[in-house]
């Protein structure tokens, strides 16, 4: 299998996680119908892609490849029917892990993306690799009445900014290693967001505030 190959498969992935974990998002004492519970799937797993593009002129992604659409209102359907299967611990868990794993790929995509149109290189790769990566999710928080993730002191963003740094000095410095700097990348954000999960890890207290 070769590395777009590779790069397709995780991202559908990621697409199912994204969407299920967006159904799941919504709060028990809470009634979703199954209309609602396939946009809030979609909007959650190609939110952050659609910005992005919308930001740097470019054809949205999924246009050109349904596949998306069809992979993440699939997974919602899924997810609304089975939602006490996915609820499950051990499997709602599994979840979290392919959302972690899908945020940093979108994330390390999204910058490489970026950085080859030249839009406000340093910094625009960095911010839009990061929109792309919590875009999607901090559209569900909003609309599923959720503490959004930028208001959680979980280690989710962090990572993917850090990412998203180091791919960026990857590119402009040893753009011959593009390939291995983009696993690499993508590595470390889900290596980070997997120990933040397992061992419940938050920014530390000397980076927090609690506003009154």
């Amino acid at each position: 299998m070769d590395w777009n190959s590779w790069n397709h498969l995780i991202a559908m992935a990621a697409t199912v996680a994204f969407a299920v974990t967006a159904v799941l998002a919504i709060k028990g004492d809470k009634e979703i119908d199954l209309f609602a519970a396939v946009v809030l799937g979609l909007i959650t797993a190609i939110g952050g892609g659609t910005v992005r593009d919308i930001i740097i002129d470019t054809p949205v992604f999924w246009a050109t490849d349904l596949t998306y659409i069809w992979v993440a209102a699939v997974a919602s359907i899924v997810a609304f029917y089975g939602r006490r299967l996915f609820a499950h611990r051990k499997l709602f868990g599994l979840m979290l892990y392919l959302d972690g794993f899908g945020a940093a790929m979108f994330a390390i995509q999204a910058t490489g993306k970026t950085f080859d149109l030249g839009f406000a290189v340093p910094a625009g790769p960095v911010i839009l690799g990061v929109l792309t990566g919590i875009g999607g999710g901090l559209i569900r928080d909003v609309l599923a009445g959720r503490t959004n993730l930028l208001m959680r002191p979980e280690l989710y963003a962090v990572p993917i900014l850090l990412g998203c740094i180091l791919f960026q000095l990857i590119l402009s410095y040893l753009p011959e290693y593009r390939l291995l700097g983009s696993a690499l990348c993508v590595f470390l954000v889900f290596g980070i967001r997997a120990a933040a999960i397992h061992w419940n890890l938050q920014v530390p207290m000397w980076a927090r505030t609690k506003i009154s």
